[in-house]
């Protein structure tokens, strides 16, 4: 999920695009644009980067190891072929 620093940017720049009109309003509406912000970003089903990065590593791992195996299969099959 997004750290709320990010959420509370967010939320201060769009209330900063509203109109003077309605800055008299701003905290509510600074509070609301966050709630909102922070419920569509729920919905996304948003990782972290720090989830990404493990993730990545385990793919790398995963695929390291999958080339290791195939590599063996084609021995052992050039093996039995030769027999």
């Amino acid at each position: 999920m997004l750290d709320n620093k990010v959420l509370d940017d967010i939320a201060r720049r769009l209330s900063g695009a509203m109109p003077a009109t309605a800055k008299a309003v701003q905290n509510d509406l600074e509070k609301n644009l966050r709630a909102a912000t922070q419920a569509v970003f729920a919905k996304l089903d948003l990782v972290t980067r720090e989830e990404f990065d493990v993730q990545r590593k385990v793919l790398a791992r995963s695929r390291e190891k999958i080339e290791q195996l195939e590599k063996q299969v084609a021995e052992l099959e050039a093996r039995l072929l030769k027999d």
